[in-house]
């Protein structure tokens, strides 16, 4: 179908879920996920390099990818986003609690320097259970108490349940 429209752009959110690597010999070599990775990789041999089809794919953990999907030929450009550096955790703070009613005093550099080595989505893991700390408390308004509580209890967690320090860049 994309070859059929004029201009075309695919996107594939996630693809480590279809194109991971590859196990040996045993019962999932022969899963559905491992067929349509092979189909995928099947069609991007057959586009034309000049063709109007350009081919997104998104992945947090490029690690896991199956060699052939990265084969060269396959992909033209590889692009990574690493960690927010200190300035860019701090616009993501304000982006953040933008929407939340906040105490005017809030030190959003402070903030951030408690969060090293964190993602957008981590801080805005901080900012939702910092809104959950001032709700409970009955309190309309979210201070830095709530925020510094929040650190404490998403970093614990994060640290305890998360598999992202592995791919952690220190900065």
């Amino acid at each position: 179908m994309a070859r059929s429209k004029k201009a075309c752009i695919i996107f594939f959110d996630e693809v480590d879920a279809i194109g991971g690597a590859r196990v040996g010999v045993g019962p999932y070599e022969d899963s559905g996920i491992h067929r349509t990775m092979l189909e995928i990789v099947n069609q991007l041999d057959g586009f034309d390099q000049r063709g109007n089809i350009k081919v997104l794919m998104a992945t947090n953990r490029p690690d896991s990818l199956d060699p052939a999907l990265l084969r060269p030929g396959r992909l033209d450009r590889k692009v990574e986003f690493g960690l927010p550096d200190l300035q860019g955790r701090i616009h993501i703070f304000k982006i953040h609690t933008r929407s939340m009613n906040c105490d005017k005093h809030i030190r959003y550099e402070l903030l951030a320097r408690l969060c090293p080595n964190t993602s957008g989505a981590d801080i805005r893991s901080v900012c939702t259970e910092a809104g959950m700390f001032a709700i409970r408390a009955r309190r309309k308004t979210v201070t830095e108490k709530d925020f510094l509580d929040a650190v404490t209890k998403v970093m614990k967690s994060y640290h305890k349940f998360s598999a992202t320090p592995t791919y952690m860049v220190y900065n």
